[in-house]
């Protein structure tokens, strides 16, 4: 539980430097946000070697609880890693662990960069904000 809270004391110092320095501008959504991310046992694991597939990436994140997935991203024309991935944990406090432990460290050559997950945003269509295109409002 002491990784837990120093990883969210960090984040949120993290923040709330950055609010600061941007004069109190970090919208509230954003912090949320965050905050939310580190309750997750999904971890993105960037900086991966091209030659890192799914086992090998299980593998290299076992040591630190129960891996339930391990997924190398790979690009849809070519077949090749993208050189980045997700690793899912059991629990919250394995997910922690494997944060400390692993972001910034040697992986086959390659550093790589580990943390929280964050839900992707939707992409946002013309149709989003009432967008009208070219059309006229004087009828």
């Amino acid at each position: 539980m002491y990784i837990i809270e120093m990883a969210f004391f960090n984040k949120l110092g993290s923040l709330m430097r950055q609010s600061i320095s941007q004069k109190g501008q970090v919208p509230v959504v954003s912090m949320l946000n965050s905050i939310r991310c580190m309750s997750s046992s999904r971890l993105f694991i960037g900086g991966l070697p091209w030659s890192t597939d799914d086992q090998t990436l299980k593998d290299a994140f076992s040591g630190f609880g129960e891996v339930t997935e391990a997924r190398v991203i790979m690009d849809r024309e070519t077949g090749r890693s993208r050189g980045f991935g997700f690793v899912h944990y059991d629990s919250v406090e394995n997910a922690s662990e494997a944060v400390s432990a692993m972001d910034g460290q040697d992986l086959g050559g390659r550093t790589v960069r580990v943390s929280f997950a964050q839900d992707r945003r939707p992409q946002q269509s013309y149709n989003d904000n009432n967008y009208q295109g070219n059309r006229r409002s004087d009828n």
